[in-house]
């Protein structure tokens, strides 16, 4: 198993730097941008690119490019629900994610303001709409960015991070265990069930204010 992960890893390192990191900063600013967020698996695509991180500038690259995509993507998402949002909701692309979960979105940022903005960033779909949402709703941009930043720059470290790490630790044994394979999938593996769990409960906590209409108190709106 250590030769076909080896094979997998020498693969991606074998991409361009520079082409690697540029790539994973588009698809995180693809992820982060209209609805584009449900398609594209941009955490993936930074995960896979930080195992190829083989120098502190490279992880620092890496780092910084997956946090300016993150901020730039929800950047052009809140300008595109400023200008077009209702539009856009209304369109047939709006309609397919379903009236409940734009719904959903807004009565967690009027009850939650500016701890929706960071919050969403970690929680499936609202990731995606949240940005758009802001941008229909009175919350100003800067306000939106003091919020969403750090979302993005733990997000950015905690992937990186463990991608890079793994990867550096499964070399620093491959020789030595024969089964160092199956300990850098069950890390990988690991890591993304503790994102799966704090997913979930972050999930619920956005069900205390928006699955009930009415429920919660507008008065808690931090923005």
């Amino acid at each position: 198993m250590n030769e076909l992960l080896d094979a997998i890893l020498d693969l991606v390192q074998g991409v361009d730097p520079v082409l690697r990191t540029a790539l994973a900063g588009l698809f995180i600013m693809l992820e982060t941008t209209i609805l584009l967020g449900l398609i594209v698996p941009g955490d993936t695509v930074v995960l896979v690119a930080s195992t190829a991180v083989d120098s502190p500038a490279e992880y620092w690259a890496l780092t910084i490019t997956v946090i300016v995509g993150a901020l730039t993507g929800a950047s052009l998402g809140f300008a595109i629900g400023r200008f077009f949002g209702p539009r856009l909701r209304a369109s047939r692309l709006g309609r397919r994610l379903g009236e409940k979960n734009w719904q959903r979105a807004e009565r967690f940022l009027d009850h939650r303001g500016g701890i929706a903005v960071f919050i969403s960033r970690f929680v499936p779909v609202l990731h995606s709409l949240t940005p758009l949402v802001v941008g229909m709703s009175g919350l100003r941009y800067r306000t939106f960015m003091l919020w969403l930043t750090p979302a993005c720059i733990l997000w950015a470290f905690a992937y990186v991070t463990v991608g890079s790490a793994a990867a550096e630790g499964y070399r620093s044994i491959a020789e030595q265990l024969d089964y160092a394979a199956v300990i850098f999938v069950a890390v990988i593996a690991g890591f993304w069930l503790l994102v799966f769990a704090v997913k979930k409960l972050l999930d619920r906590y956005v069900g205390r204010f928006a699955d009930h209409p009415g429920d919660g108190d507008a008065s808690t709106r931090d923005d």
